[in-house]
């Protein structure tokens, strides 16, 4: 079943005290509002995670999720978190395919494919992410492209396994930029991956899917955006650094 699903990436930011101060700033409020119609998922930096964990675990009003996991399942690999561990503090998201590991990082269809592959494994909902630079937009195959990320990097997951993932679409020219994709752009990208999961899949896992938002959404923008039929909700990154602005968001469905 499709979920309203919004998920913060704070990238690598905030210090241990920053975090503290945040992440009970949000439990704070989540634990006295109960108009948010949304999952709630932090993504704070893999040193937090302890931290993180047993401030959701007190109210249970949020979920926590990790940024990346190792593509090998374990080894003399030097400080890559494998999905083992992170299932063992039970951690159940993780984000995937992100467009700065992609670009920073080098991490390839192939790879990615290993890590959902590994995530889903240890039970750990991969946040698979996709979507086009701007040069790919403006030659106008930002479809393939796209449709080739997810078909080499997540469809080889059988239908049972792919219910259990999230897709988040990030126009990478609307990352960290300013520029956001208008609701127009976000809903026909949404639906092309949504038809491509019927494609792959049929009409159930196409259904059931939850595809999110994940460029420049922020406390302004996020309702138009979620207003869209094939928008689930969104995959916040500076906006989710700021309790207040990250509350708005979760409830702008």
């Amino acid at each position: 079943m499709r979920r309203n699903i919004v998920a913060g990436n704070w990238k690598m930011n905030n210090t241990f005290e920053d975090a503290i101060e945040l992440i009970s700033e949000i439990n704070e409020i989540m634990v006295s509002d109960d108009t948010i119609n949304a999952e709630v998922i932090l993504c704070p930096p893999a040193i937090f995670m302890e931290l993180a964990t047993d401030i959701a675990e007190e109210e249970e009003t949020f979920k926590i999720g990790i940024q990346n996991i190792s593509h090998e399942k374990s080894g003399a690999f030097t400080g890559e978190i494998s999905a083992e561990m992170v299932a063992s503090m039970d951690i159940g998201y993780c984000i995937i395919g992100h467009s700065e590991r992609r670009k920073y990082f080098n991490e390839s269809n192939e790879m990615l494919a290993k890590k959902t592959k590994l995530a889903i494994e240890n039970e750990i909902q991969p946040i698979f992410c996709c979507g086009e630079v701007l040069e790919e937009r403006e030659a106008k195959n930002h479809f393939e492209v796209v449709a080739k990320q997810l078909e080499k990097g997540l469809f080889h997951l059988n239908k049972d396994e792919i219910l259990e993932a999230i897709i988040a679409y990030e126009p990478v020219w609307a990352i960290g930029t300013g520029k956001t994709a208008t609701p127009e752009q976000a809903q026909e990208m949404h639906a092309h991956i949504r038809t491509l999961l019927l494609s792959a899949y049929g009409p159930e896992v196409a259904n059931d899917v939850s595809i999110i938002y994940g460029g420049s959404c922020n406390a302004a923008n996020a309702k138009t955006l979620f207003s869209q039929p094939d928008v689930d909700g969104g995959l916040i990154g500076g906006a989710s650094l700021k309790a207040e602005d990250f509350i708005t968001i979760a409830k702008s469905f």
